[in-house]
């Protein structure tokens, strides 16, 4: 069976992309279907399920054209992977963020997780603060994969200090970057599951997406990006400072950290804490504050945190209780 489409008011390249690469991919889903494009016209020849297939799906890609500046691969795998819809473009708190590589969709878990999506929307800085496993740093770096899907920023960049937990870079073998990927690791991960491996690498190389030690950011203005600083509770005020001052035009700032995990020498220089109040009342800036109730891990997570939560309760407790009274 043959049907030609014809594309009307349109510039084809809108639609095929340079060198035809929107159209290669997108066709690569029919790969028993033959597809040839003749300027305006798309002639189509195969199965008349396959066909019709293309033709909703192709409908599809020219809705999304009339609502975005350029089309990319990714509009593509967004089709088919079930998010073809206008609602796409719209985001709010329990909206589909992105989908991952396995096809599920990537969504808010909570309602605190809600509240950092509607306030990523609404700020230009967002501060995410509370107990490990809430998903703060899963849910700021979909929000970064879908700014970068919908051509809203140019770049991905994640951050972390690298100080170490108890351990001592020094010990550790290779050079340089072998010594700092196991800090930057769960980035990489979080990465993985939403873009597919060979992208992910494409973007890696090219600069699309950067995860460097947070000294590496110092000096840079960062442009349309979405930047993304982890672990902040291990940054001291002027470090969190410097960090901040990065900002340039178009771009969003997201900081993530837990003020009962502070892996410096001395606790009291963490500058998390003081950086937000410091923050705080200013416009395009929003924090969020996660808790216990939180936690989207495994359901014994949340009794680990509350049983560690009280032990730390308990010896502050017993520390005042010794310290010597003033009389």
């Amino acid at each position: 069976m043959k049907k030609t489409i014809h594309l009307e008011a349109i510039d084809p390249i809108e639609i095929y992309g340079v060198g035809n690469k929107i159209l290669m991919e997108f066709c690569s889903y029919f790969p028993h279907l033959k597809v040839t494009a003749r300027g305006n016209e798309l002639i189509l020849d195969g199965r008349e399920s396959d066909i019709a297939e293309f033709n909703i799906r192709f409908a599809q890609l020219l809705e999304r054209r009339q609502h975005k500046r350029n089309l990319t691969p990714y509009d593509v795998e967004d089709i088919f992977s079930g998010n073809g819809s206008l609602d796409h473009f719209k985001l709010s708190g329990d909206a589909t963020i992105v989908h991952g590589t396995d096809g599920k969709p990537i969504r808010a878990r909570n309602k605190t997780q809600q509240a950092l999506v509607q306030a990523y929307c609404e700020n230009d800085l967002v501060f995410a603060v509370g107990p490990a496993g809430t998903g703060k740093t899963y849910t700021a770096i979909a929000l970064a994969v879908r700014a970068l899907k919908n051509r809203e920023i140019k770049r991905i960049i994640l951050t972390r200090p690298a100080v170490e937990a108890g351990e001592r870079l020094g010990f550790l073998p290779g050079d340089l970057k072998d010594k700092l990927d196991p800090y930057l690791q769960p980035l990489y991960d979080a990465l993985s599951d939403m873009i597919p491996s060979k992208r992910l690498q494409e973007f890696m190389a090219d600069g699309t997406i950067q995860i460097a030690p947070l000294a590496y950011m110092r000096g840079r203005t960062l442009d349309k990006a979405c930047v993304i600083l982890d672990e902040a509770q291990n940054t001291n005020l002027g470090q969190l400072k410097m960090f901040l001052t990065r900002m340039g035009t178009s771009a969003k700032f997201i900081v993530t950290g837990d003020a009962t995990q502070i892996d410096l020498p001395h606790p009291g220089d963490s500058g998390l804490l003081q950086g937000i109040r410091m923050l705080e009342g200013i416009k395009g800036i929003a924090t969020i504050r996660f808790t216990n109730e939180d936690i989207v891990r495994h359901p014994l997570v949340t009794k680990i945190v509350k049983a560690f939560d009280r032990k730390a309760a308990e010896d502050k407790a017993a520390k005042e209780a010794s310290a010597p009274k003033a009389i």
